[in-house]
């Protein structure tokens, strides 16, 4: 696999993301554990897990990464539509283990999924310490879609979205970005380019610039003690 650094489970610290290969993008280490310590300190240098069944763990920085920001949030006329009906609630982390099994779920054109049972529990263990955190999408009494991700200061890393009915994804990522915003948050990142999240105004940064964001606000204490909306649509 290249140069890539081998950790193991005692806590090998990270090589610098600048590291990473060119080939495959952002391949940055292998090994190691999903452990919260190991996790958050992953996070908080802009690398983050990435891997398939039967398959080490493996470590991400690629370049270039992905943001998102009110700036540059697009509502499409459909999707404002939408918005505009209120049909639905949006809930925050009432059923964090469900979001991230249906994220976990087959897609269309995708015969797998990344986010193994290794994974889901390792994030099940984040969000009951506070750190990991799922915004839903409700209609009714049932889950229609929703999003989860990691937050750390005023720093949220997105991690994967759902949608059962047509836009709840979409909904679940723009009261996400709008919430984040109005609390205060720095730095949303996406990790990755996609069309679905082109459609919605992420947009490509060069991995300095990322770091360079990322190293200046980390340090920084989170804005909110309690994840409960204050803005509302």
């Amino acid at each position: 696999m290249g140069d890539i650094v081998w950790l193991d489970s005692d806590q090998t610290p990270f090589p610098l993301p600048e590291n990473a290969l060119k080939d495959p993008n952002g391949l940055l280490a292998a090994g190691g554990d999903l452990s919260p310590k190991r996790l958050i300190n992953a996070y908080s240098h802009g690398i983050f897990p990435w891997f398939e069944k039967d398959q080490p763990i493996l470590w991400w920085s690629p370049e270039p990464r992905c943001l998102i920001d009110d700036e540059h949030l697009h509502i499409s006329k459909s999707l404002r539509k939408r918005l505009n009906k209120r049909d639905y609630e949006i809930r925050i982390d009432t059923e964090f283990e469900r979001v991230i099994r249906a994220c976990a779920g087959r897609r269309k054109n995708s015969s797998g999924t990344w986010i193994t049972e290794e994974m889901i529990q390792a994030y099940i263990r984040l969000n009951a310490i506070g750190v990991a955190h799922s915004f839903e999408v409700w209609i009714g009494e049932k889950l229609v879609g929703g999003l989860y991700g990691v937050s750390i200061g005023p720093c949220f890393f997105g991690e994967s979205m759902f949608s059962h009915q047509s836009d709840t994804s979409k909904i679940a990522f723009v009261h996400l970005v709008k919430q984040l915003t109005d609390w205060g948050f720095a730095l949303i990142d996406c990790q990755l380019e996609n069309p679905h999240l082109g459609t919605l105004g992420a947009y490509p940064v060069s991995r300095e610039r990322f770091l360079t964001i990322l190293r200046k606000e980390i340090v920084k204490s989170s804005p909110i003690s309690e994840w409960k909306f204050t803005w509302h649509w």
